[in-house]
């Protein structure tokens, strides 16, 4: 799966339309561009009825085109504004579009889905208004993740005021009582001043590094890179903390000095955040292996640990801004590292996969050119 580069999806080849007029070659070009959209499309006779709706739609509702057609659009997207104000019917009356409302529909299972939705009306070649287009997109993804957005930010703002408030606490210690305090104790009180300091700066670092990668205004500075080299030095830094976790750090290298056109500092990022997250993740057990292989064209990293694991339906998100997994509530972080990654990755003009299994561990895999292609 290249996390890069979105895959398409198939199209069901099911009659969607109900219709009593043979199709020309220009109505069957139309209609295969309308099931291959990737956006739910139903269409509405002048009587609200359904005539039409593509593999989209039915995936997001959940019913097949033959058990809605015919049917009112109230009774099959049984939207929160169906009764009370009717998207289509608006259009209808008024001849006038809307564009990109949110609202709520109901799948077949009963189940609440946010959509951001758009209708307009449908004219035959005179003019005449012969029923309406409704397109939508299923929004829960961004729902959860404008969630996890605002979790997120409740947490940093708890963090930050939790260590301002002990850097608060023993200043106002030292102003108090500074000269009946002891020079061992002193120390002490600094040193915690400083380290909750250092949280407060990293946090702020880690928000404004992902700005700059997500807007684009940190351009790689690229150059020849044994990530050899940089895996090993990252290995050697975070050798006491693994031991610490009760863990191993390996690396395996099939061929000698695998030379990458790369900017070192940000894969040492990328290496760092991947082995961050393996450590945070492997509950004190284990061992965590780097390996690198190469191809022809392409240099390939792989990280594996033995850890929690990622569970299946959050694999496609894990790469999200703001996305913290089911298992993250009781651990630290702003949810960032991974979504940086991928940045980074795509920067380099290459791709990053992984595959998970819960209770046995995760295998993240890099792919990354040798050669820079020029623009």
């Amino acid at each position: 799966m290249n996390e890069c580069h979105p895959q398409g999806q198939g199209s069901n080849k099911a009659n969607h339309y109900e219709s009593d007029e043979p199709l020309t070659a220009g109505s069957r070009f139309y209609r295969l561009v309308i099931d291959s959209l990737p956006t739910g499309v139903l269409t509405v006779n002048s009587e609200m009825r359904v005539t039409g709706v593509n593999p989209w739609a039915e995936k997001i509702i959940g019913f097949r085109a033959d058990e809605v057609l015919g049917k009112f659009c109230g009774e099959v997207l049984k939207g929160d504004r169906c009764k009370t104000q009717c998207p289509v019917r608006a259009v209808l009356d008024s001849r006038e579009p809307l564009s990109l409302m949110e609202t709520t529909i109901e799948n077949k299972w009963g189940e609440k889905i946010p959509v951001r939705m758009s209708c307009n009306g449908l004219f035959d070649d005179q003019g005449n208004l012969i029923g309406g287009v409704e397109s939508f997109d299923d929004i829960s993804h961004l729902k959860a993740l404008e969630r996890e957005k605002d979790n997120l930010i409740s947490m940093l703002a708890h963090d930050i005021k939790s260590s301002v408030s002990i850097i608060g606490g023993f200043a106002l210690r030292l102003l108090r009582r500074g000269k009946e305090i002891g020079e061992e104790k002193r120390n002490e009180y600094l040193e915690i001043v400083s380290q909750e300091a250092g949280k407060i700066e990293g946090l702020i670092n880690e928000l404004l590094e992902f700005s700059r990668l997500q807007s684009g205004q940190l351009k790689p500075n690229f150059s020849s890179v044994s990530l050899e080299k940089e895996i090993l030095e990252l290995l050697e830094a975070y050798e006491t903390k693994a031991q610490e976790h009760g863990l191993t750090l390996e690396l395996d290298s099939a061929h000698e000095m695998i030379i990458v056109e790369a900017d070192a500092r940000r894969m040492q990022r990328v290496f760092r955040n991947l082995l961050d997250n393996a450590i945070k993740y492997s509950e004190g057990k284990g061992t965590i292996k780097f390996t690198i292989d190469q191809n022809e064209d392409e240099v390939i990293v792989k990280v594996s640990d033995q850890g929690m694991g990622i569970p299946p339906e959050e694999l496609p998100f894990i790469f999200d801004a703001f996305h913290r997994g089911s298992y993250a509530s009781s651990r630290e972080g702003s949810g960032l590292g991974l979504a940086e990654v991928k940045i980074i990755v795509c920067a380099h003009q290459g791709h990053i996969t992984v595959e998970s299994e819960p209770g046995k561990g995760s295998l993240f895999t890099i792919y990354l050119p040798k050669k820079q292609q020029k623009d």
